[in-house]
């Protein structure tokens, strides 16, 4: 989906322009910290109030509405000579960037097969790292074809492009089933479902088992999300988030080139270095999307939470054994380290988070659950983001992602102890597999 192209981009087109944002703002450490964390509170703000509005007006106008979002941002960053204005339109993208965390899952996993639902709840992932391998390439391109004090501005607007495009393509994107017959539009969604099934008779299965859940599910307005019946994927959702951001990666993904060249690299190499990063971040992410739905989402998990440990811990030794000394080994050093972590970050946590946290939730609660899903992300990302600047210019980059590592040994003690498989559930099914319903059948019929 191009929208998840244009997040992608959006969440890495910063790391070009982080000393040109200081230099122009006037800014410290702590400076740059709050006015790159603008986006994410922004983010926040589009993760917590997207559920509502998708589940009231569908899915597709979200969509509509996240890429104006995107294209009003991008022309803002780009032409304001305002510090304050450009901490809005950061805002306004960030916005659309949390809006699109929450719509884009969901709307794919609402219009995928079960059998494939990984594969294509996945591929938002897969754009979101093109998009951030875009971001990467567009800079070091603007960077060596255009003064400094310009090219700033041309980084951010370029996303402008991709946003228009999304927004054309928008036009001819049909609404989802669930949608449709949450909406007592069953004829619509009979069209839509013959159009995304295969054969007459999985879309007449498809519609059975929607309009039979939904039956269930009547009073869904009304259902409290934050209740006991819920707890158990509420938590689900809200530690794999946590795990993700606390891992370091959007910090990693925001600064990447200021941490290659504060590790030895020239400006010029730390910037092609980072296109390497973003170009290893996709190849991952490809690998893990033909098996996400062979081997599972746990799997990937684990394999995912082992890479972190040993990348982290690795980058942590190097800065503490260069820390004040470094040079060009050191720098390559560094991104040997980052392409081991952007790699595990890929295969495990990138791939899984966005497919698990569409798939757990019941359908009476998914939009909301999918919002506090990416609220939950967007909150530690602002977290990050903001305190990895003043904490690796106070105590260096080594006590940094030492404090990355540690919090991915507990990622990997959630994976073995309480993460479930969700791969090949139907998504009406998903309750009774997670244990979330009385069905004393379904109870009897477990190993």
């Amino acid at each position: 989906m191009p929208g998840g192209l244009i997040f992608g981009f959006d969440t890495a087109v910063i790391s070009g322009t982080t000393e040109s944002l200081k230099r122009v703002f006037e800014l410290d450490d702590g400076g740059l910290g709050f006015t790159v964390t603008t986006a994410l509170l922004g983010t926040i703000l589009g993760a917590l109030t997207a559920g509502k509005p998708a589940d009231r007006y569908g899915r597709k106008t979200m969509l509509f509405v996240i890429g104006a979002l995107y294209v009003v941002g991008a022309l803002g960053l780009a032409l304001t000579s305002s510090h304050l204005l450009f901490m809005l339109a950061r805002f306004l993208g960030g916005v659309g960037v949390g809006a699109a965390s929450v719509c884009a899952p969901i709307y794919t996993a609402e219009v995928a097969p079960p059998a494939v639902r990984g594969r294509l709840v996945g591929l938002v992932q897969f754009n979101i790292v093109l998009g951030i391998l875009l971001a990467y390439l567009s800079n070091a391109i603007i960077r060596a074809i255009l003064p400094e004090d310009v090219a700033w501005r041309w980084m951010f607007g370029v996303m402008a492009v991709p946003a228009v495009i999304f927004l054309g393509l928008l036009v001819g994107v049909p609404e989802t089933p669930r949608w449709l017959m949450s909406r007592d539009r069953r004829q619509e969604a009979e069209v839509t479902s013959r159009r995304l099934c295969s054969t007459e008779e999985e879309s007449r299965l498809q519609i059975e088992e929607i309009h039979e859940s939904l039956q269930a599910q009547q009073d869904a307005a009304s259902v409290a999300f934050f209740t006991r019946p819920h707890a158990k994927v509420i938590m689900l959702a809200f530690m794999i988030a946590m795990f993700n951001q606390m891992s370091g990666i959007n910090a990693i993904l925001y600064y990447a080139p200021v941490v290659m060249e504060k590790a030895g690299a020239s400006t010029s190499s730390a910037f092609l270095m980072s296109v390497g990063v973003g170009l290893m971040n996709l190849v991952a992410t490809m690998a893990a999307l033909t098996v996400i739905d062979k081997i599972g989402r746990r799997s990937l998990m684990l394999v995912g939470s082992i890479g972190y440990i040993l990348s982290l811990g690795f980058l942590a030794g190097i800065m503490f054994a260069y820390d004040g000394h470094y040079d060009s080994t050191s720098s390559v050093l560094v991104l040997v380290g980052l392409l081991a972590f952007i790699a595990s970050h890929a295969f495990g946590q990138g791939s899984v988070i966005w497919v698990f946290i569409s798939e757990i939730f019941p359908n009476r609660i998914r939009g909301r659950g999918q919002s506090f899903g990416s609220l939950t992300h967007w909150v530690f990302a602002a977290i990050t983001s903001w305190a990895f600047p003043p904490i690796v210019g106070a105590l260096g980059g080594g006590v940094a992602f030492s404090v990355f590592g540690v919090f991915m040994v507990g990622q990997l003690v959630w994976v073995l102890k309480v993460m479930p498989e969700t791969k090949g559930v139907p998504l009406e099914q998903m309750e009774r597999k997670l244990g979330l319903v009385h069905d004393p059948a379904a109870a009897g019929s477990r190993t």
